[in-house]
Formats: structure tokens, C-alpha cells, sequence
């Protein structure tokens, strides 16, 4: 078999396939690389992968690109590995992947380089689908394709109903972006909307299908959390938080990066949707007073 008709095969899957040298120079990228990532082949092949590319994290925020690179490390042992891992989309939004890496060799079994696979991991067909429901009804927010607010206060009025007639438990996440009039300020309003996408992408891409974001009013979103407990909304709160950070927009020359201040609680059997948003909205405005860019929880 030759080169082309393995290009074929490997142009041909939704996953994303690239090859790099040992310098981790990339000599392949396939089309399901150019779909996932957003980075097209012709603007990649010769890069570093770590040139403001991939720019792997875990769900912690490091920085995997440096000293902990599972490319690296399996380029330096020729020990397969495999992962989960945020990549950096090219406008900016963090995707969740499964990455799956080996070592390439030549004909005397030295260590060449690496391939690495990685797969969307957003639960991307269950969002697919929620677009599609939400578009039907004209539920979606045009410029940050989440939910828009009457489709969000619907989903909050049966979360409350499910919660009263079974017991099931919901949580509310309430952010909002900071500093945001500095941004449109610096950068003016078309970058102000990257950079609301930005978010809006980052906390959408890495939410359970069964979770509903949405924007709630101009730089703020409110996320309606199913089946969960205090320490489990803290931990998805501080992941938004940790992915938003992360995430990062090119404009020019400069790197275009917005934090966000989160409120996070619980609803229980006495609250209203008026009483539980208040609760929220206080929480996020003491994030705001701690300095931004942290959660706090009730």
C-alpha cells in the first residue's frame, strides 16, 4: 500500500490523526484534525505542536505542551499512551479529547517520532441533537449559539417541577465574564463577541448533554446543573473556570483572555426560581469581590 492511500484512509476518519518528528515538528494532519481543532493543514505542517496550536491542558489548567507532554514522553520511552486532555480550538474555545499516542519507528526500530489520535469527547452527538431541538424552536441565542434565556428559564421551571414531584436535586451555576467593558473598550465589540463566543463555546463543549448552559444577559450565563451535589457543582464550576482562564482568542499580535466570577448552589424544596437566582447572583458578586476569576459556593 502507498502513501496516498494511506493519506486516504486517514483523511477520511472523523477522528484527528497527526504525525510529528522527534522535535515534535508536525509532518501530517488530516482533515478530522481540521475539523476538531479548527486548524487547517496548510497552517500547521512545519509548526511545533505547541506553537499556540494544541496547547494541551488537563482539567486542572496545566499546561501539558512543556514538561508534561504524553507526546514527549512517549517519543522520549516508545511507550503508547493514553488520556484525556483539553485542546485549544483555533477561535479560542477548549475542547475535551481522548488522545491516543505511539511511537513511530524506521526500518531499525529507532524512535522517529509519534502519531497521535484524538477524538471529540463533548458528547458531541447528544449536542448535536439539543441544537437541533433548540433551533426548531428558535430557543438558541444567535451570537453564542447557547441556549437563549427563555429556553434556559424553561429548563429552570421543570428542573424545579422534577425536583418537588421525584426529589431529584439540581444546582445553578451563575457566571459572568470580567472586566468585559475593558475588553470592548481595548478591542472594540467585534472582538467583545469573539471573546463572548469564546466563552460561550468553552462552557458548552465541556458540559454533560444532560446539563443545560445559556445566556442569561450580556456577558452572563447560567448553568443548570441535573443530578448533583454540592462538591460535584463546586468541581464543575471550578472547571469552567479553570477552561475559560485557559482559553485564549489571536487578535493581531496580541492574545486576547477572559476570566470568569462564578456563583454556585444549590436548589432546595422551599426556594423559588427567584430565591435560588438571587442566591446565586450574591455568590457570584463575592467572587467579584475576591479579587474575580473564583467560585463560591453555597
Amino acid at each position: 500500500m502507498n502513501f496516498d492511500l494511506h493519506k486516504n484512509l486517514l483523511d477520511n476518519l472523523y477522528d484527528g490523526v497527526y504525525f510529528v518528528d522527534r522535535e515534535k515538528t508536525i509532518t501530517y494532519w488530516n482533515k478530522g484534525a481540521e475539523m476538531i481543532s479548527g486548524f487547517s493543514s496548510s497552517g500547521v505542517l512545519g509548526s511545533c505542536c505547541s506553537d499556540n496550536i494544541l496547547m494541551h491542558v488537563d482539567d486542572q489548567g496545566t499546561l501539558l505542551c512543556k514538561e508534561l507532554c504524553p507526546l514527549a514522553a512517549t517519543i522520549a520511552d516508545g511507550a503508547p499512551r493514553k488520556t484525556e486532555v483539553y485542546l485549544h480550538h483555533k477561535d479560542g474555545h477548549r475542547i475535551p479529547v481522548v488522545a491516543r499516542i505511539a511511537p513511530l519507528h524506521d526500518e531499525q526500530g529507532t524512535i522517529i517520532g509519534a502519531v497521535e489520535v484524538f477524538t471529540d469527547n463533548s458528547s458531541h452527538i447528544a449536542a448535536l441533537q439539543r441544537i437541533s431541538e433548540l433551533e426548531r424552536v428558535a430557543y438558541i441565542d444567535p451570537l453564542t449559539e447557547l441556549a437563549n434565556r427563555r429556553f434556559t428559564e424553561i429548563t429552570l421551571r421543570a428542573r424545579f417541577d422534577e425536583m418537588w414531584r421525584y426529589g431529584w436535586q439540581f444546582g445553578v451555576i451563575l457566571m459572568d465574564v470580567d472586566n468585559f467593558k475593558r475588553t470592548n473598550d481595548l478591542y472594540g465589540h467585534d472582538v467583545g463577541d469573539r471573546t463572548l463566543r469564546m466563552v460561550a463555546q468553552t462552557l458548552l463543549k465541556n458540559s454533560r448533554s444532560f446539563d443545560v448552559v445559556g445566556r442569561w444577559g450580556g456577558e452572563e450565563f447560567l448553568a443548570i446543573i441535573m443530578n448533583t451535589k454540592r462538591d460535584h457543582l463546586k468541581s464543575i464550576a471550578n472547571r469552567f473556570r479553570v477552561l475559560v482562564e485557559k482559553s485564549s482568542l489571536s487578535v493581531g499580535k496580541e492574545v486576547v483572555q477572559a476570566t470568569i466570577s462564578l456563583g454556585a448552589t444549590l436548589a432546595n424544596a422551599k426556594d423559588t426560581a427567584v430565591d435560588l437566582l438571587k442566591r446565586a447572583d450574591r455568590l457570584m458578586y463575592q467572587s467579584k469581590t475576591a479579587g474575580r476569576n473564583c467560585v463560591s459556593v453555597d
